[in-house]
Order: C-alpha cells, then sequence, then structure tokens
C-alpha cells in the first residue's frame, strides 16, 4: 500500500515513511492511493477480538512490517489491561464495550483508556508504532503536536519513557479543562516538554503545521506528528466503527448509523474512510458546539475558517476549532481526488479566506458520503446531561452529550444509532457540578491529580519561540 498527498507534490510513500513524517512535504496530508474493499472479508471478521480485528484491518494499510510483527503490536496495545476503564469491568476485555441506552440507540465506550479519552485508541497503538519502526532504522524522532484538550494527554501517555521519542505538545493557555491540564503538565519524564500558547487551539495547531513546512528545520531535527494529521491516528480508529458495527448488529445485512462529536474532522474522517471501505453505514452524523464551522459546510455547501477572536470557548473544549485540519482528507474524496483542486480550495484557505461549493458539481455529491450534521450548545449540553443522568444513571461527558442532542436530531428509521463516547465524564468535573450538582466519579487512582507538581513552559504563540524550544532540548 503507498500513499499519497491531498495535495499531488509528494512521490508514493510507504506507511513507516508517513508515520514518522506527519504532514506532506507540499503541505497536504496523505492518503492510501485507493481505500481497501472489505465487504466479503465481514463474516470473516464478525467476532474477532478487538487486537485480531485491528490487526486484520491496519494489515491492508501497512505493507512494510512484517505480519507477525504488527500482529504482536496489536496485541501489546489492546489488552484490557490498558483499557480497563469500563463502567462495567466485567466488559474490559471488550476494549470498546457498546452501552444500549434504548433499543436501537446506543453508546459506544472509546475511553476506556489510560486518559480516558477515545485519542487513546489511536496513541496507544502509535505509541508501539513509533517504538518500534525507530528501533528498525536506530533513528529518533521530535514530536510536534497541538492539543484543544485529549489529543496531548493521550500522545504523552503513549510515548513516555518510549526510547528515541521526543514530544513537545503545544496547548491554548487556560483552554483545557483542570483534569486534563494536569493529565499533561503532572508528567515529569524526561522525554515530555508541555508549552502552553497565549491564544487559542487553532494557534497552536498553525505553529505546527509551520514548523512542519520548514523541510529544512523538520529534516534537521527529525519532526514528526501525532496530531490527527498523520494517517496513521486515522487508521487506527477505522477500527472501532467495524467493532462498533459488529456489537450493534446480528448480521452483516444490516446498516448503522453513527454520530461521531468532532471539531476536527479527524474521528469522522476515520468513519468516512470504513464507509468508503465497504462497512453498511447508511449516515455519518457529524456533532460540533457552537463553533460550527463543519456543521455550516453540510448544510450549506460553505467552509468558512473562523478567525480567533471568532472561535467561542465553550464547555465542549475540544471541539473549539475553528479550522478543522482533517477536512481536507475527505475534500480530497468529494472532488474526485483531483489535487489541483484542493491545492486552489487550501490556497484560500491558508489565505484566511474559505471556499464555497454550493449549487455546484460537488454539492450535488455530497449526499453520496451520506454525512448530516447539528450543532448543540452550553444548554444543550447541560440539559442532555441531565437527562441522561436521569433516565439511565450514566454520566456523559459534554463532547459526548453534544452527540446525544445531534444524535436525536437526525434518526435513521429503522437503523441502531451509534454515538461515540469520547471522554468519561471525570475530566470535565466543572460541567458535570453544573449539570447535575455532583462531581463525576473518578478512578482512585486519579485522586488528587490536579494537586500535582506541574512542568509547563508559557509562550506566545510564535513559530520562533517553538523552535527555540526544540533547538534548546535536543
Amino acid at each position: 500500500m503507498k500513499y499519497i498527498s491531498t495535495r499531488g507534490g509528494a512521490q508514493p510513500q510507504e506507511f513507516c515513511d508517513i508515520l514518522l513524517g506527519g504532514l506532506a512535504p507540499d503541505g497536504g496530508l496523505y492518503l492510501p492511493e485507493s481505500y481497501p474493499q472489505v465487504a466479503d472479508r465481514l463474516d470473516e471478521w464478525r467476532g474477532l477480538s478487538y487486537a485480531e480485528l485491528a490487526f486484520r484491518i491496519l494489515s491492508l494499510f501497512i505493507s512494510d512490517i512484517p505480519a507477525a510483527d504488527l500482529k504482536a503490536i496489536c496485541d501489546k496495545t489492546y489488552t484490557a489491561q490498558t483499557y480497563r476503564w469500563s463502567r462495567d469491568p466485567a466488559k474490559a476485555r471488550d476494549i470498546t464495550p457498546l452501552t444500549t441506552l434504548e433499543p436501537g440507540f446506543h453508546l459506544l465506550e472509546l475511553s476506556n483508556g489510560p486518559t480516558l479519552a477515545f485519542k487513546d485508541m489511536a496513541m496507544q497503538l502509535m505509541g508501539n508504532l513509533f517504538e518500534y519502526v525507530l528501533d528498525q532504522r536506530g533513528e529518533t524522532i521530535n514530536i510536534l503536536g497541538a492539543t484543544s484538550g485529549d489529543t496531548g494527554s493521550a500522545a504523552e501517555y503513549a510515548m513516555r519513557g518510549k526510547h528515541n521519542v521526543r514530544v513537545f505538545m503545544l496547548s491554548p493557555e487556560g483552554r483545557m479543562s483542570a483534569f486534563q491540564r494536569a493529565q499533561m503538565y503532572s508528567l515529569q519524564d524526561a522525554n515530555i516538554f508541555n508549552i502552553a500558547v497565549r491564544g487559542m487551539f487553532d494557534d497552536a495547531q498553525d505553529i505546527v503545521k509551520a514548523v512542519s513546512n520548514d523541510a529544512e528545520f523538520k529534516a534537521r531535527y527529525k519532526i514528526g506528528a501525532v496530531n490527527s494529521i498523520n494517517w496513521a491516528r486515522v487508521a487506527a480508529q477505522i477500527v472501532y466503527y467495524f467493532k462498533g458495527y459488529f456489537e450493534a448488529t446480528r448480521s452483516n445485512d444490516e446498516k448503522v448509523a453513527f454520530c461521531v462529536p468532532s471539531g476536527n474532522f479527524g474521528n469522522i474522517c476515520a468513519g468516512h474512510v470504513a464507509r468508503m471501505m465497504g462497512l453498511p453505514i447508511s449516515n455519518l452524523v457529524l456533532a460540533t458546539n457552537e463553533n460550527n464551522v463543519l456543521d455550516e459546510f453540510f448544510r450549506s455547501g460553505i467552509y468558512r475558517p473562523r478567525t480567533t477572536a471568532e472561535t467561542r470557548v465553550t464547555s465542549s473544549p475540544s471541539m473549539d476549532i475553528s479550522k478543522a485540519s482533517n477536512f481536507e482528507r475527505f475534500v480530497f474524496d468529494l472532488v474526485g481526488r483531483d489535487a489541483a483542486i484542493v491545492r486552489e480550495l487550501w490556497r484560500e484557505v491558508d489565505s484566511g479566506a474559505g471556499f464555497n461549493l454550493a449549487g455546484g458539481r460537488f454539492a450535488a455529491r455530497l449526499p453520496e458520503f451520506g454525512i448530516v450534521s447539528g450543532s448543540s450548545s452550553h444548554a444543550d449540553r447541560l440539559a442532555t446531561i441531565r437527562d441522561i443522568w436521569e433516565g439511565h444513571g450514566l454520566m456523559i461527558d459534554p463532547h459526548t452529550a453534544d452527540g446525544v442532542k445531534v444524535a436525536r436530531e437526525h434518526p435513521v428509521q429503522g437503523l441502531p444509532m451509534i454515538i461515540l463516547e469520547t471522554a468519561q465524564a471525570v475530566k470535565f468535573a466543572e460541567t458535570l457540578q453544573e449539570a447535575l450538582g455532583r462531581d463525576p466519579l473518578r478512578p482512585k487512582e486519579l485522586e488528587g491529580l490536579e494537586s500535582l507538581p506541574q512542568r509547563v513552559e508559557l509562550i506566545d504563540a510564535s513559530v520562533d519561540a517553538i523552535k527555540g524550544i526544540i533547538v534548546r532540548e535536543c
């Protein structure tokens, strides 16, 4: 399997090369040359363990790691010991248990890993892949990433202590929950560097892209990425769409709908790829918060990234994103994989503008991809959290609440609706307290997390400042 850039200016690459490289040298994102078709394998895959299913799916995308080694990596990654925080401990072996709220309406638990967020599902795999590939090649890498909440801690917990890896993680100052900050900033591992940026997530993300686009600096300091611009993240997330489908259906003749809270389009991009591979998904329902850039596009055909000043600070902060990095992958497929069109569209995006596909041939193609969307407000989140608690005795986090609210607005008659649960409620205690008048439960091992000493460096939103830190530490 070879990988090409959405902007057409990079030579086809093998998986391990794009794993270490992240962003393509032309500024585009890597995608497989074609999507493997698997409709005839669903019977074979139904009933497999999560680790075995991950191996089968990832084998279709990874041709430069021996099968035995890839299987060992999957077996090492997806264990009940690592993903042990399920509501029902007896279900820990399932890795991603399905919780039924009512007939045909389900939550897929994706937040049972070390940092209690769905990002662990891919990051734990990436940590093991990085270590394996770097050992094979005798190389080192400096991971540069930006987080709006959960990506940073998931990356750091996956990479902490890994030899030949340093992590430089940017986060927006004061924009994450106290629990999220504590998870990241309390780590004392020598290979982890937390950097708080004065600004929004998009300021941090723009810095990461600018550094990655500096080919000379990137090569000299061996800069890599773990944000969802890295294809390995998306590939790993494809697996849980298949697992969720198998859990919610009895036969492969059935279809389902997934509702996905998504700000950066990474989580739902994996669902888009799974659907393109032949997984029987009727609809992908995209849920956003007040920062509704993606919702606006799927309703109107207009993609208009917001400025920092326009970006709202909300109670589902991981989706406080005004420019969805992974959206480029979807548009590449939407325009028939025409890299010239993508280059032109993103020239407009990179200039601070956007683009309008309304009324044209590409807008006419949108229904083929089965994506509908909706948004949620702070009041909606509080009401939904309260309703799920009172009706089902379950605490859900604000992002999952956005998903539940939007899923209820977009039922698909007669089909199961699977909502991807993005994090555990304890990560957002302030909002849970506001909604329910009580603090969420947390694992005993995480009591007092916020009181641990924290290690973080505060800087202005400056590319040169980040480069200076990398040079200093390397």
